[in-house]
């Protein structure tokens, strides 16, 4: 049976990227219906970044493989150890992934790494992995504001652990449900319920087809 355990960097529960993410399950399950899939909130979690003990790095073998904090990423990591397939979703703050993300990438990644020539991993086997982003500027924006150079940054640690990322994003965003309530002159309201009304399902079903070609050529 096919494990597929989507990562939701978000503190949102149900809006874009888990919705996105949700999508992108559903196309798992169209293509492997007795697949076993999985949205794991990383808010819903009390955890902390990588906290540099080292302990993955001594040569008893006792945490090989295995992060030694006790925290409740810890049965998340150890749950990751048998996927399938791997998908990261994240909202794009101040040009980059969350906070939460960017700590359980640290927690997930560095017991992996060994500290020998080459800086070789551990990770038994390669799994296809996909990357979903949403966030309130236009594709333009983020290619010239630097946003891609942010994410790859952690696109390529996955490539280099697992496999290169599929990707799927939702640009422009719709944030708040009533924009009267905020201070937002930045943004014109009616613009963005257009692009919630006209894009958004589009956004949708990328995810989905982003599902659905995940596992293609895994047996």
């Amino acid at each position: 049976m096919k494990k597929v355990y989507a990562i939701n960097g978000s503190p949102r529960r149900n809006k874009n990227t888990a919705q996105m993410l949700d999508k992108a399950l559903e196309g798992v399950k169209a293509e492997f219906p007795d697949a076993q899939v999985e949205r794991i909130n990383l808010f819903d979690l009390n955890f902390t970044s990588c906290k540099s003990c080292f302990a993955c790095k001594r040569k008893d073998e006792k945490f090989l493989r295995t992060c030694a904090l006790k925290d409740d990423l810890t049965p998340v990591l150890e749950k990751l150890k048998d996927a399938d397939a791997l998908i990261f979703g994240s909202p794009i703050y101040y040009r980059t992934i969350t906070g939460q993300m960017h700590s359980f990438y640290e927690r997930l990644f560095f017991p992996n790494m060994l500290y020998k020539e080459g800086y070789p991993t551990l990770v038994e086997h390669k799994i296809p992995t996909a990357c979903i982003y949403t966030m309130n500027v236009d594709e333009k924006e983020m290619i010239e504001g630097g946003y891609r150079q942010n994410m790859e940054l952690w696109e390529n640690f996955l490539t280099w652990y697992y496999s290169k990322p599929l990707i799927a994003y939702a640009f422009n965003t719709y944030q708040f449900d009533d924009y009267s309530k905020y201070i937002c002159e930045t943004f014109n309201e009616a613009d963005k319920a257009k692009q919630r009304e006209e894009q958004f399902p589009k956004d949708l079903q990328n995810a989905y087809e982003l599902g659905q070609k995940l596992l293609k050529g895994q047996t």
